[in-house]
């Protein structure tokens, strides 16, 4: 079995994605890491599971970006949401996020993310999708299109970020918070644990 170096300041982790969210949490859990933007289409190829659909689309992001970057961990993450069997992305106009709100409006929902963990010998050595369910409020128009103005729907799964501004809308959440942010903190350590990307947590060195 070869055995590589831990992710630490001279060799950080690769995170397939730009997402502000998924490189705040990593900041502030203190994880050493350099962002790479992927470059797929994060489309429906064949899935039908929801878990599979995140986790397949998390695989492609880090074999998008992993010829870039030898002998590095890289992780990559994918977020949609769910409900009644119906996917939701991230929605490209106002319209969609009009659509998707009311859809959600006092009802719970699926937040599912996909992660995957490949190592600097370019294996996959974890693949999981973390759910959480989160039941929103029974939002008015007035405040659907109040929301929509503000601009933040614009890029996150489901039209809302429970971080921000949209926290105003959610009532009960049951399962990781962070999951919902975009990246399930407390399996991601874990996995980086087991598969021996960190050496321990949180980092000594």
């Amino acid at each position: 079995m070869m055995i590589y170096h831990p992710i630490n300041k001279n060799n950080p982790l690769v995170l397939a994605s730009i997402s502000p969210r998924r490189k705040a949490i990593l900041k502030q859990i203190g994880i050493p890491f350099e962002p790479a933007k992927s470059t797929i289409e994060e489309t429906i190829c064949g899935e039908t599971q929801p878990a599979d659909i995140a986790c397949h689309i998390a695989t492609r992001k880090v074999e998008s970006v992993q010829h870039a970057y030898k002998n590095r961990w890289i992780l990559g993450a994918d977020t949609i949401v769910v409900i009644n069997k119906t996917i939701f992305g991230k929605p490209k106009n106002p319209g969609e996020c009009r659509a998707m709100l009311h859809l959600l409006k006092g009802k719970t929902h699926d937040v599912i993310t996909g992660f995957c963990i490949h190592d600097p010998g370019k294996k996959l050595v974890h693949l999981e999708a973390v759910m959480t369910k989160v039941k929103t409020k029974e939002l008015s128009d007035i405040e659907i299109e109040a929301y929509i103005n503000t601009d933040e729907p614009f890029g996150k799964a489901g039209a809302y970020a429970i971080q921000g501004i949209g926290s105003f809308m959610i009532e009960k959440i049951n399962g990781s918070y962070t999951n919902v942010v975009g990246l399930p903190v407390c399996e991601v350590i874990n996995a980086l644990i087991t598969c021996g990307a960190l050496k321990d947590f949180p980092p000594t060195e």
